[in-house]
């Protein structure tokens, strides 16, 4: 189709992606249950509704490439205290932009390549209200 099912490495990545989203997911539901107050709980639950939406259009593509389904595994553990979820989620939106970038560069297919730069620009986002939340808010 796209000539990515041929190619091992190009796969590599979206698993590493599906796994990467699928550990956010369940990681930031953990951080924003510790949160000190609603807004910032809102605020934690809104991103990680990012990530599920992220973690369905990269599965998408995935079944399209593979005509397989991806059974994802949590890559890391989470945080168990709130600062240390922060602190995590910031460094882990700040390395997903690089990598999803460099998927987006080396796609030859303009949806895929489209699809993570949007994503990419998402982390980014994310990477700041994580940062904003750090540094105390308001």
């Amino acid at each position: 189709m796209y000539n990515w099912n041929r190619d091992a490495q190009k796969i590599a990545n979206l698993e590493k992606a599906l796994n990467g989203e699928y550990s956010a997911i369940i990681c930031y539901e953990k951080t924003a249950l510790l949160a000190p107050n609603s807004e910032e709980k809102k605020t934690i639950q809104e991103i990680r509704q990012d990530e599920v939406n992220h973690y369905q259009a990269i599965s998408a593509i995935y079944t399209q490439l593979t005509g397989r389904t991806f059974t994802p595994k949590q890559t890391e553990a989470c945080p168990t205290n709130y600062r240390e979820g922060l602190k995590t989620g910031f460094k882990d939106e700040q390395e997903t932009v690089d990598f999803y970038l460099k998927i987006s560069d080396q796609a030859s297919n303009n949806y895929i390549k489209e699809v993570f730069k949007r994503i990419a620009m998402d982390e980014q986002n994310h990477s700041v209200w994580f940062l904003y939340l750090l540094t105390g808010g308001q």
